[in-house]
């Protein structure tokens, strides 16, 4: 199926969130934002009940590691809030939400570096000076950091005797105490307000240079992406194109502990060791885990094209990374990709080894010919 038009693929300059929900093709987009990036049980039942009560019995996982419910309508919204209330889903208001823009690696232990920063990161979210609705923290502790590729602005990173923050774009980092580390960010989130011209740190970094306050030693190098399996006593999961019926997470729900979002398109079941689900990904080499696609039409308003269900066919004879886009805001995908499909107009353009914003080489092709005549 195709949808002939579509509203203008504008990228918006703010996320959706509970208490400002985003319209789109199917109704209110409502986005949840788990503290600390990490659900009990019970909380992920709670948010299925809401996705099957008021939404689309679809649950989205974004490339920001925050969960989404999808198709509410607008008379049952603040009826999910009072359940996302309910189930301690849900901040005070929507500017705490707003600020609280902070991914945290999955593979931290109660109580550890991580857990700490994090905490504290979030406990002083009203020191902060105002920001970009898109700004964000990684708390990214460890012996490599793993979230190098994921959006954040402001990095935290290395271990307890090598820990830094970085400014997202610099090679460099500056190094910090534990008990000082909450500090710096908010020091390196003064200096971007009252220099910035722009709406991130990467492209500020683009024309000025950091202070030598900030940079006062190599940042650490990051890990390979990471792949689905067993990582201890836990299981990481893929979830193609992020997006998960509400019986997939009710079944894995039922043997995990507890459920930690990922900007990977995977979820962290804590106390695993097999899959609890078919629909989950378990195994590294599985095409659909180089594969990505937004919602697509008619779920989104921008969109003009299905997608998923197009890339799911498309993926294992791809080479490479594919990306199928809706639209040409490229949502589920910034980076590059071998193969990039672009919705426009009821067919789709072809970018090689570009994104969305890259001009295509070929334009106009039809679903049917890419299904005959792929690559």
């Amino acid at each position: 199926m195709t949808v002939a038009s579509a509203v203008d693929p504008m990228v918006k300059d703010w996320c959706p969130g509970a208490h400002r929900p985003m319209m789109s093709g199917d109704g209110l987009v409502v986005r949840i934002r788990p503290m600390g990036g990490w659900l009990s049980s019970d909380q992920a039942e709670a948010l299925c009940d809401i996705a099957d009560q008021f939404g689309s019995g679809v649950i989205d996982l974004t490339n920001r590691a925050n969960l989404q419910v999808r198709g509410v309508a607008e008379q049952d919204h603040e009826a999910v809030l009072q359940a996302l209330g309910a189930a301690n889903l849900l901040d005070a208001d929507a500017r705490l939400e707003g600020r609280r823009n902070i991914l945290v690696q999955p593979f931290w232990e109660a109580d550890d570096l991580t857990a700490r920063l994090a905490s504290e990161l979030a406990a002083r979210l009203t020191e902060l000076p105002e920001l970009p609705a898109k700004f964000g923290f990684a708390v990214d502790t460890g012996a490599q950091p793993v979230l190098t590729a994921a959006s954040a602005d402001i990095r935290i990173e290395g271990t307890e005797d090598k820990l830094t923050v970085r400014a997202d774009g610099a090679d460099t980092a500056f190094g910090v105490e534990a008990a000082t580390a909450i500090d710096a960010v908010i020091e390196l989130a003064d200096w971007f307000a009252t220099t910035a011209q722009t709406k991130r740190m990467a492209g500020l970094l683009r024309d000025a240079s950091l202070p030598t306050r900030f940079a006062d030693r190599p940042a650490l190098p990051s890990v390979v992406p990471l792949q689905p399996g067993q990582i201890g006593a836990n299981l990481l999961a893929g979830v193609a194109f992020g997006q998960m019926l509400t019986a997939t997470l009710r079944s894995a729900v039922r043997e995990a502990v507890g459920v930690r979002t990922t900007p990977w398109r995977m979820i962290l079941l804590e106390g695993i060791r097999q899959s609890p689900h078919a629909d989950l990904i378990t195994v590294a080499d599985s095409p659909l885990m180089r594969a990505d696609a937004c919602a697509g039409a008619p779920y989104c308003a921008s969109a003009t094209v299905e997608t998923r269900a197009l890339a799911r066919k498309l993926a294992g004879t791809a080479p490479g990374r594919l990306h199928v886009s809706g639209c040409a805001k490229g949502c589920a995908r910034r980076a590059d990709a071998d193969i990039t499909l672009i919705g426009r107009n009821g067919l789709f353009d072809m970018v090689r080894n570009g994104n969305a914003q890259t001009a295509p080489h070929r334009t106009g092709i039809s679903p049917e010919t890419l299904l005959t005549e792929f690559i």
